[in-house]
C-alpha cells in the first residue's frame, strides 16, 4: 500500500532536516562560516533541482526564522561595546558611512550586470549583516537567491583571507576559537525571543518598518539590551542555528535549474567586486588609524567586511582591542541593515532598477 500524502510529506521533511544537520555539521568540522545558514541553503537547492514537486516550508516559519535572527543581532547591542567608541565615535561613525558608499558603488556596477537588477546588486555587496540582508531581500525587492549565495562568498572570502593577511602583514602565526559568549538561562533565552518576537514585529507594523519581523524584534532586543532589562539572556544557540537552518532552506527551495544558471553567471563579476571591497576596507581601515591614533591592527580587524566571529577570534588571538573590534563591528552591521530598506526604495523608486520581464515565481517551476 503507497504511503499517503501527509506520511510522504512528513518523510521527506524528516529527510530534510538530516540532511540539513548533517551538511551544517560537515561545514562547521571545515571550520566554515555560517554553516547551517548555508547547509540550508544547499539542501534545499539539491532538493528544489531534483524533486518534481519541492514541499515549500510550513506558513510562519520563515516570520518565526526572522525574529529568532533579529533577537540575535538586537542582543550584540550593549554599552560595553558603545563605551569603547568613546572619543573615537566621529571617524568611526565616517569610516562606517564610508563602507556603506563603497558597498552601494560596488553593488551598482554589479546591478549593471545583465542577471542583476540594481536592487539585488546593492543587496548583494552590502559589507555586513550578511543573515539579515539574506531575510528581508526578497520582502524589499531583491532576489534572495542572488544575494544569499554573493554574500555567503563574500563572508569565506574574507574568512579564508584573514589568516593570510594577519600572518603576512602583522606577522600574527595564529588565532584562538571564538568563546562563546556567556549568558543567562536557556529558559531566559527563550521568553526573550518570544516576547521580542512578537511585541517586536507588532510594534515594527504599527511604526510602519519594512521588513518588520527582523527590524521590529531586533530594535526591541537592542532597547532591551542597551538598558539592562534583558539581563543576560541570550537567543540559545541551537534555536539561532534552526533559525539560520530554516532561512537558508526558504532560499534554496525556490531555486530553479534557469535561476541557479543565473546565479552562476553573476559570480564572476561579484567575486571581483567583493575583493574591490575587501581592498577599499582595508584601504578605510588605514585612514582610521591615521585618524584615531590607534594600532593598524585594531582598525583592520575593526573594518574587515565580515565574517563577525572569525574576526572577533582573530582579535583576541592576535592580542588586538578586541571590544573596540566588536563596537565598530556592531555598528556597521546595524548601519547596513537600518540602511537597507532605505536603499531598496531609493532605488526601486528612483527608476534605477532595471524591469527584464515578470519577477520569478514565488516557487520553483519546472
Amino acid at each position: 500500500m503507497p504511503p499517503r500524502p501527509a506520511g510522504r510529506a512528513l518523510a521527506h521533511a524528516a529527510a530534510l532536516a538530516a540532511a540539513t544537520a548533517a551538511a551544517a555539521a560537515l561545514l562547521g568540522a571545515a571550520g566554515l562560516p555560517s554553516p547551517t545558514l548555508f547547509a540550508g541553503l544547499l539542501t534545499g537547492l539539491a532538493d528544489a533541482l531534483l524533486v518534481r514537486r519541492p514541499p515549500s516550508l510550513p506558513r510562519g516559519t520563515g516570520t518565526a526564522a526572522q525574529a529568532v535572527v533579529g533577537v540575535t543581532i538586537g542582543t550584540l547591542v550593549q554599552l560595553s561595546t558603545l563605551r569603547a567608541l568613546g572619543e573615537h565615535w566621529l571617524p568611526v561613525l565616517l569610516v562606517t558611512l564610508g563602507t556603506l558608499a563603497l558597498s552601494l558603488g560596488t553593488g551598482a556596477l554589479l546591478g549593471r550586470h545583465r542577471d542583476v537588477d540594481a536592487v539585488t546588486g546593492a543587496f548583494a555587496l552590502v559589507a555586513g549583516g550578511a543573515s539579515g540582508l539574506v531575510v528581508i531581500a526578497r520582502q524589499l525587492g531583491a532576489d534572495e537567491r542572488v544575494v544569499a549565495v554573493v554574500q555567503y562568498v563574500r563572508v569565506l572570502v574574507v574568512v579564508l583571507s584573514l589568516p593570510v593577511v594577519l600572518h603576512v602583514a602583522f606577522g600574527v602565526r595564529g588565532h584562538a576559537a571564538a568563546g562563546a559568549t556567556a549568558g543567562g538561562p536557556a529558559w531566559a533565552g527563550l521568553l526573550l525571543v518570544a516576547g521580542c518576537g512578537v511585541a517586536g514585529r507588532r510594534l515594527g507594523r504599527a511604526a510602519h518598518l519594512p521588513a518588520a519581523s527582523l527590524l521590529g524584534p531586533l530594535l526591541l532586543a537592542a532597547a532591551l539590551s542597551l538598558s539592562g532589562l534583558a539581563g543576560q539572556a541570550r537567543v540559545p544557540a541551537p534555536l539561532e542555528a534552526l533559525a539560520y537552518a530554516l532561512i537558508g532552506l526558504q532560499v534554496g527551495l525556490r531555486f530553479t535549474r534557469a535561476s541557479l544558471a543565473s546565479v552562476a553567471r553573476v559570480l564572476p563579476a561579484a567575486l571581483a567586486l567583493i575583493v574591490v571591497g575587501v581592498l577599499g576596507s582595508a584601504g578605510l581601515a588605514v585612514l582610521l588609524s591615521a585618524a584615531t591614533g590607534l594600532p593598524l591592527l585594531d582598525t583592520y580587524l575593526a573594518t574587515t567586511p565580515g565574517g563577525l566571529y572569525a574576526v572577533l577570534a582573530a582579535a583576541v588571538g592576535s592580542g588586538a582591542d578586541a571590544t573596540f573590534v566588536l563596537s565598530v563591528q556592531v555598528l556597521r552591521l546595524l548601519v547596513m541593515l537600518l540602511a537597507a530598506p532605505v536603499l531598496a526604495r531609493a532605488l526601486a523608486g528612483g527608476g534605477l532598477r532595471r524591469r527584464r520581464g515578470p519577477p520569478p515565481p514565488a516557487g520553483p517551476s519546472r
